[in-house]
């Protein structure tokens, strides 16, 4: 899960960096905004949020 994938800023992203980007964004309670223009990156970014409204970071349960 380390290929590396880019978004149009030229910022450089592993799959895993997406995938807990929108992990990040769902524990914020920020909208979903996966990249529009990579889809491989835009579907671990959906998944990570996804799991991310499951879950909660260890500091939010106790």
């Amino acid at each position: 899960m380390n290929k590396t994938t880019t978004n149009s800023s030229k910022v450089f992203l592993t799959d895993e960096d997406w995938f807990n980007l929108g992990k990040a964004d769902a524990w914020a309670g920020k909208p979903m905004s996966p990249p529009e223009d990579d889809s491989r990156a835009a579907t671990l970014y959906q998944l990570g949020y996804s799991e991310g409204k499951i879950e909660r970071p260890t500091s939010e349960k106790l």
